[in-house]
């Protein structure tokens, strides 16, 4: 299966138009944003998990990180509630489950061999926002030699100017919006930029996203 799966072209999927697709496991529903593999895929998806649902036991051999935007995500490493940035690395295993019903965005096999690094970032933390200037706000989530992954405040009547990626970008839009010269992309919009790509970002009422750049 293949969507989105070609990293030299620029891609826009508003999730929130898009259907739920069923997984393999009872109660597990996707909305694919870019997809390149059968069931085991490099992939981007929102996930939604019914209240009681859950995954059987599986191995992340290239790693996955997801951010829980609803509900709690649960695993044997504990709860997760909305905010929370999870990252596995590859070669990790787990038992995904929700007693109560969640929805993440979580990517697939999309982690470098030699990144070893759990991490589990709060971002509903306000001691975890660092002032960037008067209009913008982040939290550092994950940063190597490979990406740089962080959620980001624009507060309102932001315009940011053009900004180019050499190594790509890609946003998943949280809360509010934003809009550049191609579009607007409100919450539960993903764009992703390719290698080289740039835009002008502006927000007139203000948005929250997350940003990974750096690894296309």
């Amino acid at each position: 299966m293949k969507i989105n799966a070609d990293l030299a072209r620029r891609a826009v999927v508003h999730s929130q138009g898009l259907d739920w697709v069923p997984s393999p496991a009872p109660g597990v529903e996707r909305r694919m944003l870019d997809r390149d593999g059968a069931e085991v895929a490099r992939a981007t998806s929102v996930v939604r998990y019914a209240p009681g649902s859950y995954f059987s036991p599986h191995r992340h051999e290239a790693g996955e990180e997801f951010l829980v935007l609803e509900g709690v995500f649960s695993d044997e490493g504990g709860d997760f509630p909305e905010g929370m940035y999870v990252r596995n690395p590859p070669g990790s295993s787990h038992k995904p489950f929700s007693a109560t019903g969640c929805t993440i965005l979580v990517k697939l096999r999309q982690i470098p061999d030699d990144d070893r690094d759990f991490v589990r970032v709060d971002t509903r933390d306000e001691r975890a926002w660092h002032v960037v200037d008067a209009s913008e706000s982040i939290v550092e989530l994950h940063r190597t030699a490979h990406e740089h992954v962080r959620i980001v405040r624009w507060r309102a009547d932001t315009t940011v100017g053009e900004r180019c990626f050499d190594k790509g970008a890609e946003y998943f839009v949280l809360a509010g919006g934003f809009e550049d010269e191609d579009g607007v992309y409100g919450r539960g919009s993903w764009l992703r930029l390719p290698a080289g790509g740039s835009h002008t970002p502006r927000s007139p009422d203000g948005c929250t996203f997350y940003l990974k750049t750096g690894h296309l």
